[in-house]
């Protein structure tokens, strides 16, 4: 590779053309960019010299003698599969641009062209990538200062929660321009990030969930409400898709797989505390906060059985359409965990939404994904950080049952309000909990009578179940929910649970990473 003047890495370019010696103007004008360009007039010969030296790109004639530029160019595929080659034609047709596409051509130019014209495409596709990634990493260098600053002024859940959303951009264009030092300057600021926003949130969360306000967030109880209930009052049929524990940087990850089949609306909310299925699932479906839920079905609460609080989401949902609609609309419920769960309900979805009703499919792969992680050496190993526990999630929806029943919705012109219940935090600090036998198990918050941590910093912490909506309980009844990346410890059992969760996904507690969450209305192109 050689150096252009502006410090572009140049590359070997072979042209293969009949006319070569009408090209001089193309050639001169590459080589002065910096470019080595060998040119050469038959495939056959273009063969053979791609047989015994590299190119970076070659730039192939459609209409030659012998062997014409569609047939260099399989060959070219079976041999050099990621080889870029431009076909060059006279031939204006659609049929032949077709072909050269179909046969994975990286792009197609029409005779009579330009030395700029042609320059162009060499350039994007040979300098391209590097010079993306110069300006990925020239820009955030001129955000980074306005970034932290902005940390420490923010002062409304539109702005901590745009602030968020910025940060989880970055981190998705630093990751795909390899720049690794930028991305552990990003996380330093993310960490600032999360400390002002779970002091905003202890601060602001009982005027939320009791006073609401311009100056608030949409919340769980208001999702279907706010982006549901349209839908259902214009279409005879509408999907609703909950990805269990979706944080908001997988979700913008699969956002590229969607929007050719998708106009996509996207809204930022707010998780209810605490950020675990139990509470927020149950929010989203029912439209209550959990107090509220407690009164209507005491039945469901008394057990204390957290593990089946999220039975009866069929009929939540039920109850919430009909309120939504003012009068009696069908549903369909379905929960995915599994291939076969996941087969079985694609069996069915063309028949649900193909009459007035409104579909609610719930998928856990997700969360089962994070869970896992923490039991699994083999998921552990396969998704050491945030980036490739993304990387993952990619990946399965890519084959996923939730990838094709959105492709069922679009093809019937479905609508389609997808949102998840809460996030997931990479958590690295313990906090140390004394507890009694009553408190509740899970690793971000815990419930039960006289709870006491040993770094009060660590976590939001009250005895008022009212500033929280949970259901009454004791007298001496705490609630305590982690801030930042902290996760709970006991004394007794210090180093089994620090080797066992430290580096964990986890949630429940307080962080932008599990409360600020995506709800996207998808309208079929």
């Amino acid at each position: 590779m050689s150096e252009t003047a502006t410090g572009t890495r140049a590359g070997r370019i072979l042209w293969v053309d009949d006319e070569v010696d009408l090209l001089r103007p193309h050639l001169m004008l590459l080589r002065s960019e910096g470019y080595h360009v060998d040119a050469i007039m038959n495939g056959q010969d273009a063969l053979e010299l791609l047989g015994s030296r590299t190119y970076d790109l070659v730039l192939l004639d459609e209409q030659m003698p012998g062997l014409r530029g569609i047939e260099v160019l399989d060959r070219l595929r079976r041999s050099s599969p990621r080889l870029p080659v431009v076909m060059v034609t006279k031939s204006e047709e659609d049929s032949t641009m077709h072909e050269a596409i179909g046969r994975r051509a990286d792009d197609y130019i029409v005779k009579p062209t330009s030395p700029r014209q042609v320059l162009s495409v060499v350039t994007r596709l040979l300098a391209g990538p590097a010079l993306r990634h110069e300006h990925i990493a020239r820009d955030f260098s001129r955000r980074f200062g306005e970034l932290r600053e902005a940390c420490s002024t923010a002062r409304s859940w539109t702005e901590w929660s745009s602030l968020y959303s910025e940060m989880i951009d970055w981190d998705l264009a630093l990751e795909e321009a390899q720049e690794t030092g930028l991305r552990d300057i990003l996380d330093t600021i993310v960490a600032d990030l999360r400390r002002g926003f779970c002091d905003f949130v202890a601060e602001s969360y009982g005027d939320w969930v009791h006073e609401g306000g311009e100056e608030g967030p949409t919340l769980s109880v208001d999702v279907l409400r706010r982006m549901f209930q349209p839908v259902l009052s214009e279409d005879p049929a509408a999907l609703f898709i909950v990805m269990d524990c979706m944080r908001l940087g997988q979700w913008r990850a699969i956002v590229p797989l969607l929007s050719e089949l998708f106009e996509i609306e996207e809204e930022l909310y707010s998780s209810i505390l605490p950020t675990a299925t139990p509470y927020a699932r149950n929010a989203l479906f029912s439209g209550l906060f959990p107090d509220e839920l407690a009164e209507l079905r005491p039945d469901w609460w008394e057990r204390g059985d957290e593990i089946g609080y999220n039975s009866f989401e069929d009929e939540l949902f039920q109850r919430h359409v009909n309120e939504l609609v003012g009068g009696v609309l069908p549903t369909h419920y379905e929960k995915i965990f599994s291939a076969a769960e996941g087969q079985a309900m694609l069996g069915r979805l063309d028949g649900y939404l193909s009459s007035p009703s409104a579909t609610a499919l719930v998928f856990g792969f997700v969360d089962l994904l994070t869970h896992g992680r923490s039991e699994s050496r083999l998921i552990w190993e396969m998704a050491p950080d945030t980036s490739a526990l993304r990387s993952l999630t990619v990946t399965w929806f890519q084959r996923s049952a939730a990838f094709r029943a959105l492709k069922v919705a679009a093809q019937r012109g479905v609508r389609v309000l997808l949102t998840t219940d809460h996030g997931s935090l990479h958590c690295h600090r313990p906090a140390t909990v004394y507890a009694k036998r009553d408190a509740t198990s899970n690793l971000r918050y815990k419930f039960g009578d006289d709870l006491r941590v040993e770094n009060p910093g660590a976590v939001f912490r009250t005895s008022d179940a009212d500033e929280l909506r949970l259901p009454p309980g004791g007298l001496k009844r705490t609630y305590v929910l982690c801030r930042e990346d902290y996760f709970f410890v006991y004394p007794t059992k210090l180093r089994e649970y620090q080797n066992r969760y430290r580096d964990s996904f986890l949630h429940g507690g307080i962080s932008p990473d599990e409360m600020i969450m995506p709800a996207a209305l998808l309208t079929p192109r």
